[in-house]
């Protein structure tokens, strides 16, 4: 079975940055990465490559900023109050996942500042090109409540623990 919208892809990847340096590798963590095709839940420039691909196919993409997490954006680097944060030890260089208008949005500390915080809120990868190497596990129809839902469902999750139901 081909790669095509509506169906869930199974598969493992490696990802470098430009320079070659290895930023993720899903097997070295035995956890493979599994999608929803067509759904918006794999960036835009990894779906187009992997259409018509199948089980056992291994391919190699480089992605440009623009089509991988964007190009850096100055005006996402704001100045906000200490309180917005659930912790007092705030150090340059943490992360934290902050709900976004677009679903979670990673937010990095830059610098303590005497009355507040300056983050950046463009993704950690904002402004890089990206390379993965790409091994296609497996390709199989979603279900209904897959498709419902958006993503894939977790391993035993029947269908009528998540479709949603008519009030009577």
């Amino acid at each position: 079975m081909k790669i095509a919208p509506q169906r869930v892809v199974t598969l493992h990847y490696v990802l470098s940055d430009a320079h070659g340096q290895v930023l993720d590798d899903s097997r070295a963590r035995a956890k493979p990465l599994e999608y929803l095709h067509g759904h918006d839940n794999l960036m835009a420039g990894l779906e187009r490559v992997l259409v018509g691909h199948a089980a056992g196919d291994r391919l190699s993409v480089t992605l440009a900023p623009e089509e991988a997490y964007g190009e850096r954006n100055d005006s996402l680097i704001q100045e906000v109050g200490r309180g917005a944060f659930p912790q007092d030890d705030l150090a340059p260089g943490m992360r934290f996942q902050t709900p976004g208008d677009d679903g979670p949005q990673i937010v990095t500390v830059l610098e303590l500042r005497a009355d507040g915080v300056l983050i950046d809120t463009n993704h950690p990868l904002a402004g890089q090109t990206l390379s993965y190497a790409l091994e296609v596990l497996e390709v199989r129809e979603a279900t209904r409540a897959e498709l419902a839902k958006g993503h894939p469902l977790p391993v035993g999750v029947e269908p009528s623990q998540v479709e949603d139901r008519k009030a009577p």
